[in-house]
């Protein structure tokens, strides 16, 4: 099911939690463009649009015009300046997002080839849980974890330990905005 280059610890815990809560009837629209993960999610049965790649932070039009029941957003909101702006245009009330989490021992995430590649924000967990709260959210459900690396040194080492992802399954609070 997965090529050798996936990473396979954080898809196969992607996969498991999305199962978990979401109908392979339900329609998904999965923001960012169409991913490895998009196809694991389309090959397990799960009918899936992506976004085009517009700037999320100022371009709402594929949030507003979809009419999918869930959202999903895996490590994308790290990468928005303002990710509050978009989560309070969703129209769906299922929400399962994840995000890097924020490490004491390593600097935030910033490509050396590509300047869109980059982290704005790495949240630890009561800060991406407070956004999705004040942007309108309930988190249902949640989960944590590592992304050990096979090299030798004392972050490989922490990271064997210390959490790296995130992920919740939240649903849209009654009577906030859509």
């Amino acid at each position: 099911m997965y090529e050798k280059n996936y990473p396979k610890k954080r898809y196969s815990k992607t996969l498991s939690f999305l199962q978990k809560h979401i109908s392979k009837s339900s329609t998904i629209l999965d923001l960012g463009v169409a991913n490895p993960f998009t196809v694991i999610m389309q090959d397990t049965g799960y009918s899936v649009e992506n976004t085009a790649g517009e700037d999320l932070d100022l371009d709402f039009a594929s949030v507003l015009n979809s009419d999918a029941e869930v959202v999903t957003a895996f490590e994308i909101f790290e990468h928005l300046v303002a990710p509050f702006n978009v989560l309070t245009k969703i129209k769906a009330d299922k929400l399962v997002a994840s995000i890097p989490l924020k490490l004491w021992f390593s600097a935030a995430y910033k490509s050396k080839t590509d300047p869109w590649d980059r982290h704005y924000h790495e949240f630890e967990d009561w800060q991406f849980d407070w956004l999705l709260e004040k942007a309108g959210w309930k988190i249902k459900d949640r989960a944590k974890w590592t992304h050990p690396v096979n090299k030798i040194g004392l972050r490989p080492l922490l990271r064997k330990f210390t959490p790296r992802y995130y992920i919740v399954y939240a649903e849209r609070r009654p009577n906030t905005q859509k």
